[in-house]
């Protein structure tokens, strides 16, 4: 325990490099480790670190899941702000445009770097599954022109924005890195949360018609000393 307390101590974050540990829930997994580095040899070191940490024989692994921060290809433009802030008759010329236009670009600035370099919540429960964008006959995701899958993505986005203050969602892209293509980490105070969020998104047409999903994870964040404890080590 004292060893894996000092991995953890060691990087504390809140942004990479980063360990986080986990109790799993609902017999897939007993233990789960978030790791963050920059670089893909300190991620390699880090996950040698938290293994070391456990007595000989202690760690079976049966699920790993490796992928990169990136910005959406969907990412907002400056344009896109000013459509946004159109549609409540907000344009150029308009009293409240340049201030309400340079607070969306300050938020916009924000998302582009937190999806970049996330400081991920210390929140009690955490999720994780894979997903793909499905490639069947007609649903084809990436036969779809980019502006069709833009607007999709903007809907989606919109679903998920409702949740704000209940769920804080990170995405990372596995394309060629792993056998999915992004993976989906949620952290939540509150199981339900995690359950409405991914309910709700179904009936997206992004997720309804174009969505393939992976197997789920459900976690409880334990710091080692209640980890320890919690698995009677």
């Amino acid at each position: 325990m004292a060893r894996l307390e000092a991995v953890c101590s060691t990087f504390p974050g809140p942004a990479a490099p980063r360990l986080l540990t986990y109790a799993g829930v609902g017999g897939k997994a007993d233990v789960a480790l978030l790791l963050f580095a920059a670089e893909l040899q300190d991620l390699s070191i880090l996950q040698r670190k938290a293994e070391q940490a456990f007595p000989p024989g202690t760690l079976v692994p049966v699920y790993s899941y490796l992928s990169v921060t990136e910005l959406p290809e969907y990412v907002a433009t400056d344009d896109d702000l000013k459509a946004i802030l159109a549609r409540d008759a907000v344009v150029p010329g308009h009293p409240q445009f340049e201030e309400r236009f340079a607070a969306a670009q300050k938020r916009n600035t924000e998302y582009q770097h937190y999806r970049l370099y996330p400081e991920v919540e210390n929140w009690e429960i955490m999720c994780f599954y894979p997903m793909n964008k499905k490639r069947s006959g007609t649903d084809n995701w990436y036969s779809l022109d980019f502006e069709t899958r833009k607007k999709l993505m903007a809907s989606h986005a919109r679903t998920g924005r409702k949740y704000s203050g209940r769920i804080s969602q990170l995405i990372t892209g596995s394309a060629g890195i792993d056998d999915w293509e992004w993976g989906v980490t949620l952290m939540a105070h509150q199981l339900d949360a995690i359950k409405e969020i991914v309910y709700e998104m179904r009936f997206d047409e992004v997720s309804a018609r174009f969505g393939e999903f992976g197997p789920f994870y459900i976690n409880l964040r334990l710091p080692p000393t209640e980890l320890w404890s919690h698995l009677g080590l």
